[in-house]
């Protein structure tokens, strides 16, 4: 299970919210790779990310929007956050 800040994702809201990052992403055709370097984003971690193995930084979230030509207000929205 994903740790957040020492703590256990229990509700499983990192699991979602990379789930729904991968599902934009292949949306738009994109590889994971080519996501990780439009948002600056190592490609490991994209996909720790994207796995919900990581907790996803407001500055991250910024990025991945920003590459995905959306907001992460959608983003969040649809992964029901």
């Amino acid at each position: 299970m994903a740790r957040v800040s020492g703590e256990q994702d229990s509700e499983g809201d990192l699991k979602r919210l990379g789930a729904t990052i991968r599902a934009c992403r292949t949306e738009q055709h994109l590889s994971q790779e080519a996501l990780a370097d439009a948002s600056g984003i190592d490609r490991s971690h994209m996909g720790k990310i994207e796995r919900g193995e990581r907790n996803v930084t407001f500055l991250n979230m910024l990025r991945i929007a920003r590459a995905l030509e959306t907001k992460p207000s959608a983003i969040l929205q649809k992964a029901s956050l």
